[in-house]
């Protein structure tokens, strides 16, 4: 580049503050969330304003796929919306037996115990979802296992948690065997620093007749409005056979899934 052309140029843009806003909320929207949040929000008042403009996060959102036309009513903070779209995931650690028991509490393994079998296992039918290979199996004895999340370490902060209350949801899927009759029990805890019971999902616990369709069912619950201070959530599912059979012929179950859902209105 020529000296003269050079010098021009500098003097025509002399510093990043003097981009025009929707050029600097472009760039700025290309930086990770934790950066614009922890560093440049930081910079200077000018970069703590545009870091806070929704369309910057809308923008983000639309870049990152979380955007549809029909949520501009509905999104009440789209920073939010955004911190929780790239969060949600299944905060439930394999949920479909394929590390073996890892990550599972067996808080009772009676009978024969726990087991692990492929789909869709003798006198069983294939879940809906073909990404499902294997299930847990109870035995005639009671048969329980549970995880506990702790909030904070899957990056949902006390702050959100309190004053957003974002949807909790939680879903399970269960069968029985054909020929042998079983009994299902769920059971989630939204649980205080001290591990106070905040609030409780625990259904009625479904019996399955012997000679049943052996069909995958899913049993779903969303917590909302509930109070301030959860820190960590408990999940447990399990049971046993009806009929006291030696073996594994108690209920299966796979595919559990806890995702944190981001806020509408």
């Amino acid at each position: 580049i020529p000296t003269a052309r050079y010098r021009s140029c500098g003097s025509a843009m002399t510093s990043i503050l003097d981009l025009p806003e929707d050029v600097l909320v472009e760039l700025l929207s290309l930086l990770p969330a934790r950066e614009l949040v922890r560093a440049c929000r930081l910079v200077c008042r000018q970069w703590r304003y545009v870091v806070d403009l929704t369309t910057l996060w809308k923008r983000k959102c639309q870049r990152e796929g979380f955007y549809t036309q029909n949520l501009d009513r509905s999104v009440s903070d789209w920073k939010i919306f955004y911190m929780l779209c790239n969060l949600k995931r299944n905060l439930i650690k394999n949920p479909c037996a394929e590390e073996n028991f890892q990550h599972w509490k067996l808080d009772n393994n009676d009978g024969d115990k726990w087991k692990i079998e492929d789909l869709p296992g003798p006198h069983g039918n294939m879940m809906p979802d073909p990404k499902v290979h294997k299930y847990f199996v109870t035995s005639y004895g009671p048969c329980f296992k549970s995880q506990l999340i702790t909030l904070q370490k899957e990056g949902y902060w006390n702050q959100l948690m309190d004053e957003k209350r974002p949807e909790i949801v939680v879903k399970d899927w269960y069968a029985a065997r054909f020929d042998c009759g079983c009994r299902y029990e769920l059971k989630v805890r939204l649980l205080s620093e001290d591990y106070i019971v905040l609030e409780e999902f625990h259904p009625e616990p479904v019996v399955i007749e012997q000679w049943s369709d052996a069909a995958w069912r899913e049993i779903s619950h969303t917590f909302q409005n509930y109070p301030a201070g959860v820190r960590y959530i408990w999940f447990q599912h399990g049971g046993q056979d009806t009929q006291f059979w030696a073996g594994w012929y108690g209920i299966r179950v796979t595919n559990s899934s806890i995702t944190i859902g981001p806020l509408t209105l």
